[in-house]
């Protein structure tokens, strides 16, 4: 098996900046997006920062010789400690810059991640905050991720409260992000992949303005890729488009022989999309898509 994906980013309708980030490693199957948060411009900080600290995580632990950050969990997979790593890394980042810049100060983003290993067919999915993934089979929608939400954790803790009860909680208050604390908790598991496979992973701006069951029918909708991507997005927009939108696609698709590998991350203003082979975005734009 192999994966392909395409990802966009949208600023909305009614945000003024994007705070939004996502990254494709086609080489190495690593998909991520994350939704930033924090005043005077400093989510996109947080937001760009987690994103290239994971991509330059994953690009220097090769070989042998590559010393790991942190402790190896003998526990999990190597995929597993890979992905986590990588995300400890980005709060330990996150934070720091945080301390050191006045306009930093208090940054934070959600991070979802997901990494393909084509050998054993697993997708491998870490979370923190409420950016979320599902993946579609066989005609059906399933979020993968639970959002570490106010709300949620009310939800869990107290599932007999009342939808008027439900009604008064605060919206859109999150209680895990990187850049919280200094040691964040990293929900992590591990998905047997099937040929035809769709895996979304997206920021809040999609899954608060849309509903699963249209997330469905817009990704069954197309074989298309980057028009999934552009659907998701114009239509989270027409409901509202209350925040920024990300959405990244990805794929199982059989192996093939030839195959081509973009990395690419994004921080746009506007919306960010490309095809497979494209080199530069176009300025305050920003996409990628990739087959590995």
């Amino acid at each position: 098996m192999r994966a392909v994906a395409a990802g966009i980013s949208d600023v909305g309708l009614q945000r003024d900046h994007n705070e939004d980030c996502f990254a494709i490693l086609g080489e190495q199957g690593l998909y991520i997006v994350a939704d930033g948060m924090g005043g005077h411009r400093a989510g996109d900080v947080a937001s760009r920062l987690a994103t290239d600290s994971i991509v330059d995580f994953f690009r220097s632990a090769v070989g042998e010789d590559f010393t790991w950050p942190f402790h190896f969990d003998s526990r999990l997979s190597d995929e597993e400690n890979r992905l986590l790593t990588g995300i400890r890394l980005a709060n330990r980042q996150i934070i720091e810059r945080s301390t050191r810049s006045r306009e930093c100060h208090g940054m934070g983003t959600t991070v979802v991640g997901a990494l393909f290993n084509e050998k054993n067919g697993k997708m491998y999915i870490g979370h923190v905050g409420d950016s979320r993934a599902y993946r579609l089979r066989d005609g059906q929608i399933e979020q993968m991720t639970r959002d570490h939400s106010l709300v949620n954790d009310y939800l869990q803790a107290m599932p007999e409260l009342t939808e008027e009860q439900r009604s008064e909680l605060p919206k859109n208050v999150i209680t895990r992000a990187l850049g919280m604390q200094e040691h964040v908790v990293v929900d992590l598991q591990g998905d047997d992949a099937r040929i035809g496979d769709v895996y979304v992973l997206c920021s809040d701006g999609l899954s608060g303005m849309i509903d699963d069951s249209e997330i469905r029918d817009v990704v069954a909708g197309t074989t298309d890729l980057d028009e999934a991507c552009r659907r998701l997005v114009a239509l989270a927009n027409e409901h509202g488009g209350e925040d920024n939108i990300t959405a990244l696609v990805v794929r199982i698709d059989p192996s093939a022989s030839d195959t081509s590998n973009l990395a690419s991350e994004t921080m746009p203003r506007g919306a960010w999309h490309g095809r497979e082979g494209s080199e530069t975005p176009p300025a305050g734009s920003v996409a990628g898509k990739s087959a590995t």
